[in-house]
């Protein structure tokens, strides 16, 4: 997916100059033209600032078709999981079109040398993970933390957060969220 053509395109579909979602979203309006031009990739937390400007999730954004069946879907095949990431580490989530979601629950690969992003990740709700393969660090209120495979966590959104992969294998965790945000 070109992330700057579809910002672009749901801007101009929701009737925001640059400028009004820059305004929106807290950014620059250099920050909103670039995205658009594709010279500059943004994180996750980037994007999901941007994205509250409009505002629309990143499923929303990601999802090729903003359609919800009538029946609710119970079981979703490891196929229909939809990457929320746009970036080196693979966000999965579960769940998609349930109409009603309080939970995002996720599916993350962080391959080595990655991680969510430079900037501090903080929202109002709770998180929690369970890391099922390798070594992760997180970061949480200026403590770091290493987990080890087998490792969990918990802690209120609202303290900056940072998820960072420094080792030299890949890290898996699966995680939930709320409110659900994505």
């Amino acid at each position: 997916m070109d992330v700057g053509v579809r910002l672009q395109t749901i801007r101009k579909l929701k009737g925001l100059s640059q400028r009004e979602l820059a305004k929106r979203a807290g950014v620059t309006n250099s920050t909103i033209s670039m995205i658009e031009k594709n010279s500059v990739s943004p994180s996750i937390s980037s994007l999901k600032k941007v994205l509250g400007g409009i505002p629309m999730s990143l499923v929303e954004f990601f999802s090729p078709d903003g359609d919800q069946d009538s029946d609710t879907q119970v079981v979703y095949k490891a196929g229909e999981l939809i990457d929320i990431s746009d970036g080196a580490v693979s966000m999965k989530l579960v769940g998609k079109a349930h109409p009603s979601r309080a939970i995002a629950f996720l599916d993350e690969t962080y391959p080595p040398g990655t991680d969510t992003g430079e900037e501090m990740l903080a929202h109002q709700g709770e998180e929690a993970g369970l890391l099922v393969e390798g070594r992760l660090e997180l970061t949480v209120n200026g403590q770091v933390h290493v987990l080890e495979t087998g490792d969990s966590y918990y802690f209120e959104s609202s303290k900056p957060h940072r998820f960072r992969n420094p080792f030299g294998e890949p890290a898996r965790l699966i995680s939930a969220t709320t409110p659900a945000n994505f």
